[in-house]
């Protein structure tokens, strides 16, 4: 197959744009095409005096031009898009002037006429104007359609009934004047094609036996999936002569696939609310609204938090009271459950809200309120779960098909709006699995708009447990006392040799002073006397420490072993209590690893809450009943109970293993 590769879109642009001169206008364009009028009409009359016995076979060839013009004029009016291409290359040979417009080819030389444009022997190729395909997509549809024919006239099979030709193919358009991408649908006639094999001795399909298979047989066969797509790769390319052309019949559906895609990224599995999703859903709504910017409103309780996505850019959140909101355009629209539009924002500028917005440069919205009904003991009942906000810049921007569009986009976005209020539970890490159903039940509630219900677990039973690390007070505390001593020896240093250096009756008492506060500290440490000692340390001798530096070599030196020995996260000694820190994280997580084990087991028994605390030991809490699983009886709380004394002798034999292996 002959197919062109794909360029990249730059090449397209180029190979397209390079057949437009740059200093050809629209008067020029006009002039050349009144000339071949022009041309066509001398041409006629000057045949019409040549050869006057055929005047009536000349005036028909006229009525012909006129009939065949006018055909021309009307496809151009119309919005269906028609382009003639070659088979193999997919070169065009003529395009409608609508698929001129969607191309940006119109008021250019390859689309100045009403009738569209001519473009044999230009080599321009569907693989240029389509974004997404490429040589091997562009085969697959060729082939396909090949198949169809040579089926059908070899074989004296018809493929009519499995559809093959008439699935549509959908492709993206980069056209000059449009910055987003177009969308066309499509279809292709190859009605006119003769296909014929050069080597009618080489069968593709003849171990396939397909004239003695029966037809049921046949049919259900090639109705497998895949199966037309794997004969049509059996297709030889080189050995089919194919003539005639191609007709393409399609459809601008921009906006239906804006809608589709949109649709799809709100209803996905992540929430709305994500940054990146949100600047996405902001994207997507500028594009298909042209708008220039999105907002996004959310009640809670007595206030609603409104979202404003301008110029590309998240803006922080904004609260207000839904008291401030009662006379607003957001409560309007909410109020009527309609798309709400709002002309001039200027003209309409009654709450802070309002002007909030006015101030960002805003003029026009278009305000989509989500609305849900919901059943209460009062009657059915209408609740807002938020609403949102196309945005623009100019006044009277959005119309009566925009709004349209946005009603067709409520269901989606109130999907969207209620799976992220459920996925808020779902973040909280805190949430243990056995009463999660709990919280999803609740998120659930609440995305239908219900009011909100205090989570209560009410027919449980608690079984508790604490074990405690013997004598780890004592042990913090020793720790303490040697660091501190440690620290204050080597601060007792530093003055030692200021005194040494200078004479100085404030150092001499600020050595009396610290020989006093080692002696305490020999006697007794607590943990508040840890804090104490740092700002005292702080307070009475590191500020002296810039003078202390100029006092000479030995001052020097001391102070910079007092700094080393100080340099670490707390800015103090803290050797010993490294060393305490280490062991006591070593035996909780052993503790840890052990308990995680046995519950393990335990859920198994009967789903229940568990929570640990691990500080200088580890205390759990474990709930179990009712409430929790509807399954509960008096066997299942025994037998959680006894598991639950297994788990703490074992955690007993972890701890007692870690003593052994450290002495």
């Amino acid at each position: 197959m002959s197919t062109p590769k794909s360029s990249s879109r730059q090449n397209n642009n180029q190979s397209v744009n390079s057949l437009i001169p740059a200093d050809m206008d629209s008067t020029e364009q006009d002039n050349h095409s009144v000339q071949s009028e022009l041309n066509m009409e001398q041409l006629l009359q000057a045949l019409a005096a040549g050869v006057p016995t055929q005047s009536a076979e000349i005036e028909q060839l006229k009525t012909w031009k006129q009939d065949l013009q006018w055909v021309f004029k009307f496809l151009g009016n119309r919005r269906v898009l028609i382009a003639v291409i070659e088979p193999g290359t997919f070169a065009l040979r003529y395009a409608n002037a609508a698929f001129c417009r969607l191309a940006g080819w119109e008021g250019t030389p390859l689309g100045s006429g009403e009738i569209g444009g001519l473009f044999a022997g230009m080599g321009i190729t569907l693989l240029e104007l389509f974004e997404e395909w490429d040589q091997k997509t562009a085969e697959k549809l060729y082939r396909r359609h090949l198949l169809h024919w040579v089926f059908k006239q070899s074989y004296q099979i018809d493929l009519a009934a499995l559809r093959v030709l008439d699935e549509p193919v959908m492709a993206t358009v980069k056209s000059r004047i449009h910055p987003e991408p177009r969308y066309v649908e499509f279809w292709l006639g190859s009605e006119q094609l003769k296909v014929e094999r050069i080597d009618s001795k080489i069968d593709e399909f003849a171990d396939l036996h397909l004239p003695l298979m029966p037809v049921s047989e046949r049919e259900a066969w090639l109705m497998q999936p895949n199966q037309l797509a794997i004969l049509a790769d059996r297709l030889q390319l080189d050995n089919y002569r194919v003539e005639g052309l191609l007709v393409l019949e399609g459809f601008d559906v921009t906006i239906q696939e804006q809608i589709r895609r949109l649709t799809q990224l709100l209803i996905d599995r992540d929430s709305m609310l994500r940054p990146d999703k949100f600047e996405r859903i902001d994207g997507c709504l500028r594009s298909l609204f042209n708008a220039d910017g999105t907002l996004l409103l959310r009640p809670d309780g007595e206030q609603a938090q409104i979202l404003v996505a301008k110029g590309g850019e998240n803006l922080q959140p904004i609260v207000y009271s839904m008291t401030s909101l009662e006379d607003s355009h957001f409560l309007k629209a909410t109020a009527a459950n309609q798309v709400w539009n709002v002309p001039d924002l200027r003209r309409e500028c009654d709450t802070e809200c309002d002007r909030a917005l006015r101030k960002m440069g805003v003029r026009s919205m278009l305000l989509v309120p989500l609305v849900v009904k919901t059943v209460t003991r009062e009657g059915c009942v209408q609740r807002i779960l938020g609403l949102v906000g196309l945005l623009c810049d100019r006044p009277n921007h959005f119309n009566g098909i925009d709004s349209q569009h946005a009603q067709e986009l409520i269901p989606a976005f109130i999907a969207a709006l209620r799976q992220a209020m459920q996925q808020r539970f779902s973040h909280i890490h805190n949430i243990h699995p056995a009463v999660e159903w709990r919280f999803v039940q609740e998120a659930e509630r609440r995305s239908w708009g219900l009011q909100q219900e205090t989570i209560v677990f009410a027919d449980v039973y608690p079984l508790f447990g604490i074990s405690d690390i013997r004598g780890s007070s004592d042990e913090r505390n020793r720790a303490i006392q040697t660091d501190l001593l440690e620290q204050f020896r080597l601060a007792l240093g530093i003055i030692d040799a200021v005194c040494e250096t200078k004479t100085t009756h404030l150092g001499q008492q600020l050595r009396l002073d610290l020989l006093d506060y080692i002696e305490h500290l020999k006697e007794k440490v607590t943990v508040d006397m840890e804090v104490r000692a740092a700002e005292y340390l702080n307070e009475k001798l590191e500020v002296y420490f810039d003078y202390f530096m100029q006092c000479g070599p030995k001052v020097h030196e001391a102070v910079e072993a007092y700094r080393a020995a100080c340099e670490n996260e707390h800015n103090c000694v803290y050797g010993d209590r490294t060393r305490y820190d280490e062991m006591l994280h070593l035996i909780s997580s052993k503790l840890q690893e052990t308990w995680t084990r046995w519950q393990e087991r335990m859920q198994k028994i009967l789903p229940h809450y568990c929570d640990i605390e691990c500080t200088d030991g580890m205390d759990h809490m474990i709930y179990v009943g009712k409430s929790v699983d509807s399954r509960f009886s008096q066997f299942h709380l025994h037998s959680l109970r006894y598991e639950q004394l297994r788990a703490i002798c074992d955690c007993g034999r972890t701890v007692f293993r870690l003593q052994a292996n450290s002495q």
